[in-house]
C-alpha cells in the first residue's frame, strides 16, 4: 500500500482490536550461555516438555517464548550439550542458563559443536539433507500422471490470551463477550475467543501432460465477524492468501505476502544451519529427528523440527516450522506451522494434515489475536481423471450451490468435527453485535477502510454507498478550495444496472463540475460492476477540471491527501467528456476493454493553446473523437473486491499489455486525425533470499501530426506522496513532449537483506529498496514546433514567458535512480530521488524526497 489511505482490509480485523485494546500474553525471556566458556549460545532448542510450543535461541543467545499455563518448567536442549530442564518460579525474572558440553557418537562420527564456528563439512546433518533434497522430486505428487483428493479447510480468527477476568474489566464488558465462549488453544495453550470461521470444502485435481490442476470449490460457509462487512470476500480472501498453504517440497513458500526459503529447498543447505538430535518412533517406524534454524535469524526463514524417513526414500515424515524470535516480519508474534505426511500402501508420501497458527498483533500493548488454518487431505487417487474436469478457464471453480449447503451437508463431509464453542459463533457475534460501542467500531473502521458510508437500515441489505469520503474536500489551482459529494448503487438496488457520480464546486473559479456513470452487467453481480471476470457496458460523462497528469494517478484526482504537490501544477484543462465502454474479462486473465470517446479540452490556468501559425492566434478548446482497444492479458491473477475498486490479491504473474487510440478528424466534429499505439511487459522476479526484482519495459508511438495536448507525456508524480511505482518523480508538469518512447522501470526490493546485518540497525527491521527508471523519447520533426510550419501545430506551453516543456535529445534518455528504505515504524517508506540527467532544465529539481505508507508484513 502506498500513500493508499483507500481500503486495505486485510488489517479491519487488526485495526478493531487496537480500538479495544489489552495487554498481550506474558512472555518468559533469558539467555543460555556455554557453562565453560561463558558465551552465549545461539540456536538452542527452548520448549516445554510434551507439547509443541517452542523457539531457539538468537545470534545473541537471547530467546522469549509465551507462558504456558499449567506448565512451571522449561527444557533446553542442544546437540553437544547436555539436554537441562529449569523450573519456572518468579515470573518477572530473566532466566540465564548455562549448558554443560557433552560429547557424544552418531553414525561413527565424533560431534563438538560447543562455540566453535558451524561447518556444512564432515556435517552428518548436512549430508543426510543433501540425500533428503536428492530426492525429494520423485516425492512430489506433480510427478504422478494423475491425482485427486477430498480437501477440508477451516480458517479460523480469535481474540487471544484471553480469560473470565479480562472479559469483566474495561472495554470487554460493553460487548457481551459469554465468558464460557472460552475455548484453549491446542497450539500456543492460552485461551482464545473465536470472532469469525470460514470452512470451505473442495476437490482437488490434477493432471501431468498437458499439466493442468483445477480446485472445485462444493461447499464453503462463513459465521462471525464477516457478517457485518459487506465488501465482497475481501476480508476471508485475503486472510486465505496471506496465511495460504505452504508447500515443503517447494525451493520457496509464499507466505505472508513473502517468499520463506523451506527447509528442504535446493539452496537450503547454505540458509539453514541443521542439527541431528535423535533417532524416534513414530507409528512403530524409525526417523531421524533434526533441527534447523536460518544463518541469519532475520532473514525469512523457519526456526524448526523435521524427522525423516530412515529408509531410502528419506521422505518427510513431520515438520514443524516456527518464525524465529527476532525474525523481520511485522505484526506476527510467533507461528506455529504443523504438517504430517503418511504414506500409502502403494508406497507414495502423501500430505495428511496442515496446520498453522499465528498470533498477531499491531503494537505490543494491544488485544492481540490468532489466524488459525487447518487443512485436511483425505481420498486420494491417482487414476486417470476424465478430461472435462479440465476444461474450465479457472483455476478454482465454485459450483453456484457451494454457498448453500445444509447443515447436514457439512456434518457429513467436515473431516474434523467444529468444537462445540465454534458450533455456537454465530449466535454469540450476534450477541455482541447488539452492543452499541460495537456498532460504533464496525461504522468507524468500514469507513475508514471501505472509504464508504453505507445508507442501509438495521436488517436491510445496502442498496446505496456514500463516497470516498477522501474526497469529499480537496483542492487544485483552478478550483481553490474544492468540496465534493456522490455515491453509487450496489446490486442490492440492481443486481445488473449500477449508477455512481458525484458533483463537486470550486470556492476559486466558482463553478460546478459533476460525473456520473451508468452500467450493465451481463451478469447479475454480488456487490459491485467490477467483480471478477468483468462483463460489462457502460456510458459515462462528466464536466470536470483536471491536469494532464492525473490521468497517471493510481486513486482518485480528488483524494485529499494528493492534494499537497512537489511542483506547481497551474497548467490545467476543463474537459467535457462522454464515452461509452465494453470490458470482457476471462477467468484465463485476458481483459479487453474498448472504448468510444468524444472529449473537448479547454486550455485552463496558466495554460493557453497558441496556433504555431506566426500570429500566435489563441485557440479556446479543441475536441477528438476516438476509439481506444486495449488487450491485457495476466494468466493466473486472482482479485478481491472492495468498495473502490478491486484489489489484487498478489503480483506474482506477468502482465502484457496493447493498445491503440484511432482518432478521426470529423467524425462528430473531431478536430485531429490521431493514432496511438503501446505496448508493456510487467514482471517479478523472486530472487531466493535476496527479495524481488520488478521489472517494467513500456514503448509507444504517435504516428500522425498532432499538437502537444495529443502527444505522449511521459507519466509523472507531481505530489510528495509515491503514487505509480513506474511515474517519474522528478519530472515537471508536461516537461517533455514524445511522440515515440521507450521506458524501462527497475525496483529491487531486498527486503532487509543489508539493514539486517548491521549491527543495531537491524534491531529496527528496516528494509532497503532500490529503484532505477528511465525514458528515451524522441520528436519527431513532424511534430516539433519548433522545426515545423504547421499551423495546426500549438506552440509549447510557457510560465509567464518562460518555456516550461522540451523536447529530449536524441542520445540522452532521462534517467531518475531512488534509495529508499521502508518498514520504520511498520508503516512508513521514506524514498531519495535522484535526477541524473537533464540538470540544466528551467527549473529542474535534481533531488527530492518522497513518502509513502507501506504497511506489509
Amino acid at each position: 500500500m502506498r500513500l493508499q489511505l483507500y481500503p486495505t482490509s486485510k488489517y479491519l480485523v487488526l485495526i478493531i482490536l487496537i480500538v479495544l485494546g489489552y495487554p498481550v500474553q506474558a512472555q518468559i525471556k533469558g539467555i543460555v550461555k556455554d557453562a565453560s566458556s561463558n558465551e552465549p549460545l545461539s540456536f538452542i532448542s527452548v520448549f516445554y516438555e510434551g507439547t509443541t510450543l517452542g523457539t531457539a535461541t538468537d545470534n545473541n543467545g537471547r530467546f522469549s517464548i509465551a507462558r504456558k499455563a499449567g506448565q512451571n518448567e522449561l527444557t533446553f536442549s542442544a546437540i553437544g550439550y547436555k539436554t537441562q530442564k529449569v523450573k519456572l518460579t518468579q515470573p518477572n525474572k530473566l532466566i540465564e542458563v548455562k549448558l554443560q558440553p557433552d560429547e557424544f557418537t552418531l553414525e561413527e562420527v565424533v560431534v563438538k559443536p560447543s562455540r566453535q564456528k558451524y561447518s556444512r563439512k564432515n556435517n552428518p546433518a548436512v549430508e543426510l539433507m543433501r540425500k533428503v533434497i536428492e530426492s525429494k522430486k520423485h516425492l512430489e505428487l506433480e510427478e504422478n500422471d494423475y491425482y485427486q483428493f477430498d480437501k477440508y479447510q477451516k480458517m479460523k480468527s480469535s481474540l487471544n490470551d484471553l480469560t473470565e477476568e479480562k472479559l469483566s474489566k474495561g472495554l470487554y464488558k460493553n460487548f457481551n463477550l459469554n465468558p464460557e465462549n472460552l475455548e484453549k488453544s491446542e497450539i500456543s495453550d492460552n485461551y482464545i475467543l473465536p470472532i469469525s470461521i470460514q470452512e470451505t470444502n473442495s476437490k482437488v485435481v490434477y493432471r501431468k501432460k498437458p499439466r493442468s490442476k483445477k480446485e472445485y470449490v462444493e461447499g464453503v460457509r462463513s459465521v462471525g465477524l464477516d457478517q457485518f462487512i459487506s465488501s465482497g470476500e475481501l476480508l476471508t480472501t485475503m486472510i486465505a492468501d496471506v496465511f495460504t498453504e505452504v508447500n515443503i517440497y517447494k525451493n520457496e513458500m509464499r507466505l505472508l505476502n513473502r517468499r520463506f526459503i523451506s527447509p528442504i529447498s535446493d539452496h537450503a543447505i547454505s540458509f539453514y544451519k541443521y542439527f541431528i538430535m535423535d533417532t524416534v518412533k513414530i507409528e512403530q517406524k524409525d526417523y531421524t529427528h533434526l533441527t534447523f534454524v536460518p544463518q541469519n535469524s532475520q532473514d525469512f526463514g523457519f526456526t524448526g523440527h523435521i524427522y525423516i524417513a530412515t529408509d531410502s526414500t528419506y521422505a518427510v515424515k513431520r515438520c514443524r516450522m516456527n518464525l524465529p524470535y527476532h525474525t523481520g516480519v511485522n505484526f506476527v508474534t510467533g507461528m506455529n506451522i504443523v504438517q504430517e505426511f503418511d504414506q500409502l500402501k502403494d508406497g507414495s508420501w502423501i500430505l495428511d494434515k496442515d496446520i498453522m497458527t499465528a498470533d498477531m498483533e499491531a503494537v505490543n500493548f494491544v488485544q492481540g489475536i490468532q489466524i488459525e488454518r487447518t487443512t485436511l487431505y483425505d481420498n486420494y487417487s491417482f487414476e486417470p481423471i476424465p478430461e472435462e474436469k479440465f476444461k474450465q478457464q479457472s483455476s478454482v471453480i465454485k459450483l453456484a450451490e457451494a454457498g448453500r449447503r445444509s447443515q447436514t451437508y457439512w456434518d457429513e463431509t467436515r473431516q474434523e468435527p467444529l468444537t462445540q464453542h465454534e458450533e455456537d459463533l454465530g449466535g454469540s457475534i450476534e450477541k455482541v453485535s447488539k452492543a452499541p460501542a460495537f456498532k460504533y467500531i464496525i461504522f468507524v473502521a468500514s469507513l475508514l477502510f471501505e472509504n464508504h458510508m453505507e445508507t442501509n437500515r438495521k436488517g436491510r441489505p445496502n442498496k446505496f454507498d456514500i463516497g470516498p469520503v477522501n474526497t469529499f474536500i480537496s483542492s487544485n489551482h483552478i478550483d481553490g478550495t474544492r468540496f465534493r459529494f456522490g455515491g453509487r448503487t450496489t446490486a442490492a438496488l440492481n443486481p445488473q444496472w449500477f449508477l455512481s457520480g458525484y458533483g463537486a464546486y470550486g470556492l476559486r473559479d466558482k463553478r460546478w463540475k459533476y460525473a456520473g456513470e451508468l452500467t450493465y452487467t451481463f451478469k447479475p453481480r454480488e456487490f459491485y460492476p467490477w467483480e471478477y471476470p468483468m462483463h460489462s457496458m457502460s456510458f459515462a460523462y462528466r464536466n470536470e477540471v483536471e491536469s494532464p497528469m492525473d490521468k497517471f494517478l493510481d486513486t482518485d484526482k480528488d483524494n485529499v491527501f494528493v492534494a499537497l504537490k512537489a511542483f506547481p501544477v497551474d497548467q490545467m484543462l476543463y474537459v467535457r467528456q462522454g464515452s461509452l465502454s465494453y470490458n470482457y474479462e476471462n477467468y484465463g486473465g485476458l481483459l479487453v476493454r474498448v472504448d468510444a470517446t468524444r472529449r473537448n479540452e479547454k486550455a485552463a490556468g496558466e495554460l493557453q493553446f497558441i496556433k504555431n501559425d506566426g500570429l500566435k492566434t489563441v485557440v479556446e478548446d479543441f475536441a477528438t473523437s476516438q476509439i481506444r482497444i486495449n488487450l491485457r492479458y495476466a494468466p493466473g491473477e486472482l482479485y478481491v473486491n472492495t468498495k473502490q475498486r478491486r484489489k489484487l490479491v498478489h503480483k506474482d504473474v506477468p502482465v502484457f499489455t496493447l493498445s491503440h487510440v484511432l482518432g478521426i478528424k470529423g467524425f462528430i466534429a473531431s478536430n485531429y486525425n490521431t493514432n496511438i499505439t503501446e505496448a508493456s511487459i510487467w514482471n517479478r522476479f523472486w530472487l531466493s533470499s535476496w527479495g524481488k526484482l520488478d521489472m517494467k519495459f513500456k514503448m509507444g508511438a504517435q504516428w500522425n501530426t498532432v499538437p502537444f495536448p495529443l502527444l505522449i507525456i511521459p507519466t509523472a508524480n507531481l505530489s510528495y506522496t509515491t503514487q505509480n511505482n513506474e511515474a517519474f518523480n522528478l519530472l515537471r508538469n508536461m516537461e517533455f513532449f514524445n511522440d515515440r518512447y521507450v521506458a524501462l522501470s527497475l525496483i529491487y526490493d531486498m527486503n532487509g537483506k543489508l539493514l539486517n546485518r548491521i549491527p543495531l540497525i537491524h534491531r529496527l527491521k528496516w528494509r532497503e529498496i532500490f529503484k532505477i527508471k528511465a525514458l528515451y523519447g524522441n520528436l519527431t520533426d513532424k511534430n516539433n514546433p519548433y522545426k515545423s510550419k504547421n499551423s495546426e501545430l500549438f506552440l509549447f506551453p510557457t510560465r509567464k514567458g518562460e518555456v516550461t516543456s522540451f523536447v529530449m535529445k536524441r542520445n540522452i534518455p532521462y534517467i531518475e535512480a531512488t534509495v529508499g528504505i521502508y518498514n520504520i515504524f511498520k508503516l512508513l517508506q521514506i524514498e531519495y530521488v535522484r535526477r541524473l540527467t537533464y540538470l540544466d532544465n528551467p527549473g529542474a529539481t535534481k533531488h527530492g524526497i518522497r513518502i509513502m505508507l507501506n504497511m506489509g508484513f
